[in-house]
């Protein structure tokens, strides 16, 4: 008779249970409320609800605003996972530690911070005006904004990546008389591009939902720098929740597909 072969996880029925019950609370029952919500308004009411203009014009600087926010904080977050990862220097750790910083720091404060350095009279604002820069209140300062939240998603996720990078590969470019753009382009970047593409999607993942530090930099004005989320909320306080669940469903709709998106593209630049 064999014996019974163990679980090599024990407890498996009980934790599995719980984390599907989690799972519902946390996660599937929210979304189903959503979805249904909007029924309320019946399938023209819906359409009429999600394609008024306002609501297009929130939507587009909402999802291109972060992609753009997303796409500009690569650069800089290979380079800061670099220096900190390749290099040993006085203060290096107080720079790992101000990576995290926008997770720690209430969004309402980063916001707050942002708007004080780039208004018309701020410290970075006013020089920036005298160039014919406008940032604040503008779509600009909704994506400065964004950026500021994302960037920590590209080093983070870069730096474990280019940790363990072997650097084998590095020295028999050199050897081969590889110049270090070179070795860098062609050896570095395809080791790191699928981290730096997750990283993206992350990045551009929280900037699309970003509301504390966006408001306050962003002026709010309808067709001009209103994103979805203050939409949302300009809605519920307008006790108008069904319209406020359509826009919420059309933002899930709009993220899953960009999250589908991104995903296909990792998994081909992975087969490639």
């Amino acid at each position: 008779m064999t014996p019974r072969r163990r679980d090599p996880l024990p407890g498996f029925g009980l934790s599995l249970g719980v984390t599907l019950l989690w799972l519902l609370g946390l996660v599937l029952i929210p979304l189903l409320a959503l979805l249904l919500r909007p029924l309320e308004l019946g399938p023209a009411g819906f359409w009429h609800s999600v394609t008024e203009p306002r609501v297009l014009a929130a939507l587009r600087l909402s999802f291109l605003g972060a992609l753009a926010a997303a796409a500009a904080t690569v650069p800089p977050g290979l380079l800061v996972a670099w220096v900190l990862v390749r290099y040993r220097f006085p203060g290096r750790r107080l720079l790992d530690g101000m990576v995290d910083l926008p997770f720690a720091l209430p969004t309402a404060v980063a916001g707050l911070a942002l708007t004080a350095l780039y208004a018309p009279n701020g410290w970075l604002g006013a020089p920036l005006a005298a160039l014919g820069l406008k940032v604040a209140y503008t779509p600009l300062g909704v994506v400065l904004a964004m950026a500021f939240v994302g960037l920590p998603f590209i080093v983070r996720t870069v730096e474990p990546v280019l940790r363990d990078l072997p650097r084998e590969a590095e020295e028999a470019a050199a050897t081969l008389g590889a110049s270090r753009a070179q070795t860098l382009w062609r050896v570095v970047l395809p080791a790191l591009a699928p981290a730096l593409l997750a990283g993206f999607a992350m990045a551009a993942a929280r900037a699309i939902g970003e509301y504390g530090s966006v408001i306050f930099i962003a002026g709010n004005m309808p067709m001009v720098s209103e994103i979805a989320p203050l939409l949302i909320v300009v809605r519920l306080e307008q006790f108008d929740y069904a319209g406020a669940a359509a826009v919420g469903v059309a933002m899930l709709a709009l993220s899953f597909l960009l999250l589908l998106a991104l995903n296909l593209v990792q998994r081909l630049w992975r087969r490639a």
